[in-house]
């Protein structure tokens, strides 16, 4: 696939999307970015800025099969990931598909199931295939998931384990939007029936198409080197518990690839990995006692090691 035509695919499933969710060009972009080079998205935030419309806005500029799975305490694993039921007519068990055996899942409050509900996603996510009674399955490709939880609720809610939080390629927060696109939203018909509305931006295999393309994105030994050394400094920290995985500097490189390729390059600069270096790392650490104390962020280590760090030229 040309570079012209692999940023024109990324910036109409962009902009597709910016037809509904207003005011969040930005993070339009990452949730583009994150999806196109095969990562998971964390959307965090307070209730009511956007994130479940989001995501199915994303499902719909894609055109690809799409399903919702409303995490609650009560929710089991197999409500994710599918049943054996028995049939009397065939005297046999057959296994019933869960709504993880699609293209893109949204896991809308996901911190709202226990822990073990959870980690029935971990498996999915790592792996691309669930384990059951039934046996394995391998998901279909590609598979997409971008969970939604709410960062100021605490009663019924359950803190994400480090290694589903290391599951997600970014985070990313939407915050409230300006006064001009909240008029926006005022005068537009409601997000139901503007959803319904959206067309896909792009088919299902000139989509797949695109996801192998960033894949091809040019990284230099250099910068490679650079990713390495700015994770392996999360780990060396101050104040920092447990620093990012090897894994993080895989979503981080891949990120970049795809930033690369919304501005028509087939070839990574050191801005693509900067401008990712936060979402992609900041939800990966661990801060000891003291941080709290202080008032230190994830966010703001991971800054400190970017105005540090040797940038290659």
């Amino acid at each position: 696939m040309e570079n012209a035509e692999l940023r024109q695919i990324l910036n109409d499933v962009k902009n597709n999307i910016a037809r509904l969710v207003k005011g969040h060009d930005a993070v339009i972009t990452k949730t583009v970015c994150a999806f196109f080079s095969g990562g998971h998205l964390l959307l965090e935030d307070v209730p009511g800025t956007g994130k479940t419309t989001l995501a199915k806005a994303l499902a719909k500029s894609l055109g690809m099969k799409f399903n919702r799975i409303q995490f609650t305490p009560d929710l089991m694993p197999s409500d994710i990931t599918g049943i054996s039921v028995y049939n009397p007519k065939t005297s046999v068990f057959e296994f019933k598909k869960g709504p993880v055996f699609a293209n893109i899942v949204l896991a809308d409050e996901i911190n709202r199931a226990s822990p073990r509900t959870q980690s029935a996603l971990l498996e999915a996510m790592g792996e691309g295939q669930v384990s059951t009674d039934a046996g394995q399955f391998v998901l279909e490709k590609p598979f997409f998931v971008i969970a939604t939880q709410n960062n100021i609720e605490s009663k019924g809610t359950y803190t994400l384990p480090e290694s589903q939080m290391d599951r997600f390629a970014m985070k990313l927060s939407l915050g409230y939007v300006s006064a001009e696109a909240e008029m926006e939203i005022l005068n537009g018909r409601g997000f139901v029936n503007e959803l319904e509305d959206l067309d896909a931006a792009v088919s299902f295999d000139k989509a797949c198409e695109a996801i192998r393309a960033v894949e091809e994105i040019k990284v230099s030994d250099e910068l490679k080197y650079f990713i390495i050394k700015l994770v392996d400094s999360t780990r060396n920290a101050p104040n920092v518990k447990l620093g990012a995985s090897p894994r993080a500097a895989l979503s981080l490189m891949k990120a970049a690839q795809a930033t690369a390729a919304f501005d028509g390059r087939d070839f990574v600069i050191p801005d693509d990995i900067l401008s990712n270096a936060v979402h992609a790392l900041a939800h990966r650490i661990i801060l000891d006692n003291s941080s709290f104390v202080s008032g230190n962020s994830k966010e703001s280590v991971i800054a400190t090691l970017l105005e540090n760090i040797k940038v290659p030229v």
